[in-house]
């Protein structure tokens, strides 16, 4: 069941089954650890660990503003917590970015990497479509969680799966609209470093959806040559949101990943 950390209050689930590295996963802006629950439902035999990011779900944000700094923080800090030297961590949209930058700072803690729908050098183009849409989410209208959606699944998807729909726009709805923003603006802003990138120095598989608008197939193949040791994997058919919709995919992908980078916890 979901516990909180007793000193830096930060909302988490750990499903430990054996000694090995668990496996970490890092959710999205404006989304919940809930969205991994395809792959703790998949990795029966692993250890499993997801949390809230500050400001996201059950996790509070007392700054004013925020840096990756502490969300590389928030994650170091619920490691010691829970005594877990080593990990596979996997980051999603802002989670990859996150995970990018954990890796670069403490490779030593990490088993291996999977940068899940990533955003890696976006063009113009793409910048003035990405603040638009925040000046969308400023207004904290449902049209701006429609649209976050209807970008983020396929539409084939949505009409079979309508829960999975409302289970996201709920999430959404839900979270803290100023916490949001805070992180919204980061992802907005971001601008990718790659001497900092070229400090990742661990096996890293670099994933995204096929059909993935924000966080385009061409972006994470650029981002993969700019890793060493880093391989590419394209889900078919998915969209943003492809750890669900085309969960078995991705998680034969992330199991073959992680399995052949076990070592020593």
């Amino acid at each position: 069941m979901p516990c909180t950390s007793e000193k830096y209050k930060t909302d988490y689930f750990f499903k430990k089954e054996n000694n090995s590295s668990p496996i970490v996963f890092i959710h999205g802006v404006g989304l919940t650890k809930e969205i991994w629950k395809p792959q703790i439902e998949f990795f029966k035999k692993h250890n499993i660990l997801t949390y809230d990011i500050l400001g996201h779900g059950k996790t509070p944000l007392q700054k004013q503003q925020l840096n990756f700094d502490d969300f590389t923080k928030q994650l170091l800090n619920l490691l010691k917590e829970l005594e877990i030297k080593k990990v596979h961590l996997i980051g999603f949209s802002l989670g990859a970015l996150i995970a990018r930058h954990f890796a670069a700072s403490h490779g030593d803690m990490l088993s291996s990497l999977i940068i899940h729908a990533s955003i890696y050098k976006r063009s113009e183009e793409q910048k003035r479509v990405i603040q638009n849409r925040f000046e969308l989410l400023k207004t904290n209208r449902p049209i701006s969680k429609d649209r976050a959606i209807r970008r983020w699944f396929t539409e084939n998807y949505i009409k079979e799966k309508k829960e999975m729909y409302d289970q996201i726009y709920s999430m959404l709805d839900e979270n803290d609209h100023t916490n949001l923003l805070k992180a919204y603006k980061l992802f907005v802003d971001y601008e990718d470093d790659d001497q900092m990138l070229s400090n990742i120095n661990i096996n890293t598989l670099v994933t995204t959806g096929q059909n993935d608008v924000g966080s385009t197939a061409e972006m994470s193949k650029k981002l993969s040559e700019k890793i060493r040791n880093s391989t590419y994997y394209e889900i078919k058919n998915g969209k943003h949101l492809c750890n669900i919709e085309c969960s078995e995919d991705f998680n034969k992908a992330v199991e073959s990943f992680v399995d052949r980078n076990y070592d020593e916890a």
